[in-house]
């Protein structure tokens, strides 16, 4: 146990100019959060915020390690805030999201994103939250019942409370992904008690986004052999305001987060969960998609760029109709978002990006599609 925290303090010393612990007082109770600002912030200019949960036992020093989204922000630029939940009646730390006892854990939350904007640039129309099992739940929670604070949700190993669905009162059509392993025996894939089953969680925020009711699926590639699990991606379009559904299906994985650089059980490090949440947030605000223009005359599986991999440009090919920033935008595999610049009809300059991996993302009527191209 001694090198296990020793290991751990190693990097809050890289961290130390960036990582702030700070209190506030809520309802008569000191609660505690961490903030990372990112050495891209710049005070003026609006930045979004990832709230990020620990789960239940835990607390918000363990979840910047394990649930890890610094690297991220610091190519992204957003605000990464991880705040420590209080003690339940057996002394456990945990976030009230049904779960019983007094504590306000949905008006602790609105007070942190009130706090952190009166000493920082936020984008108040880009909040976002994410947590680990306890505080999978409570992002949804904040979806139902916070929604005009939260722009979308990502949720990995929690669920909803049994019958949550008939007391949801989200305000707008709200992006959700589910990260879950079918052998997880803390928070069942197929529910149990009083958490419900995953799929039946997918169904809820499906038809209440009017996504497409049958999901686009394919499988993340098994990069990891040794990892004792694979994935498949579920990809719910055409929600109302451009917003989706996505679900990461992990076959035989546990209660984990994918990626974690610690292995907890099994853990599927064939996808990096804290990257996939990210450039699933990129694409929203509070109002839905940010690109939400489509292309109307081309099916998703029709577009591929060339060349690739690429020097200075890149074609979009497979239909005719001009794109916009309105409806493509470019990322790099870490979620960081470029202007697209367009030489001409859908020819993309690629000469001013770094070596790597990128995205095209272009809004069709199916859905989103997205191609990967290399610069070199």
């Amino acid at each position: 146990m001694r090198y296990f925290f020793l290991f751990l303090l190693l990097p809050i010393a890289s961290f130390a100019q960036q990582t702030i612990n700070e209190t506030m007082i809520h309802d008569g109770l000191t609660r505690s959060y961490t903030i990372y600002v990112p050495a891209s912030y710049s005070p003026g200019t609006q930045a979004p915020m990832v709230l990020n949960f620990h789960g239940y036992t835990s607390n918000a020093f363990q979840q910047m390690f394990y649930g890890d989204f610094r690297a991220i922000a610091d190519t992204a630029g957003f605000l990464l805030v991880i705040p420590d939940g209080t003690l339940d009646a057996t002394g456990t730390t945990y976030w009230n999201s049904g779960w019983g006892g007094t504590v306000d854990d949905i008006g602790f939350t609105s007070a942190l994103i009130d706090q952190i904007a009166a000493s920082y640039s936020v984008n108040l129309n880009r909040v976002y939250s994410t947590g680990m099992s306890n505080r999978g739940f409570m992002s949804y929670t904040l979806a139902c019942s916070l929604s005009n604070r939260i722009a979308a949700i990502a949720s990995v190993t929690g669920s909803m409370n049994v019958g949550q669905d008939l007391t949801c009162n989200a305000q707008h059509p709200t992006p959700v992904m589910e990260i879950h392993g079918t052998a997880d025996a803390t928070v069942p894939y197929e529910g149990g008690g009083f958490m419900e089953a995953i799929p039946n969680v997918l169904n809820y925020w499906v038809n209440f986004n009017n996504c497409n009711a049958t999901p686009v699926i394919t499988d993340v590639p098994n990069t990891i052999l040794s990892d004792g699990c694979t994935a498949m991606h579920y990809f719910y379009a055409g929600g109302s305001s451009g917003v989706d559904v996505e679900h990461y299906k992990v076959i035989d994985g546990g209660h984990t987060w994918p990626g974690s650089m610690f292995n907890i059980g099994v853990t599927n490090n064939d996808f990096n969960a804290s990257k996939k949440i990210w450039q699933f947030f990129l694409q929203y605000d509070i109002n839905g998609r940010i690109q939400a223009n489509s292309v109307d005359d081309v099916s998703a599986d029709e577009i591929s760029v060339y060349p690739n991999p690429t020097a200075d440009q890149i074609a979009i090919q497979g239909f005719s109709h001009k794109l916009s920033n309105s409806n493509c935008s470019l990322f790099s595999i870490e979620g960081k978002s470029f202007h697209v610049d367009f030489l001409d009809d859908n020819t993309l300059d690629t000469s001013s990006l770094e070596s790597g991996v990128y995205f095209v993302r272009i809004a069709t009527r199916e859905g989103v599609a997205t191609v990967q191209f290399v610069k070199v």
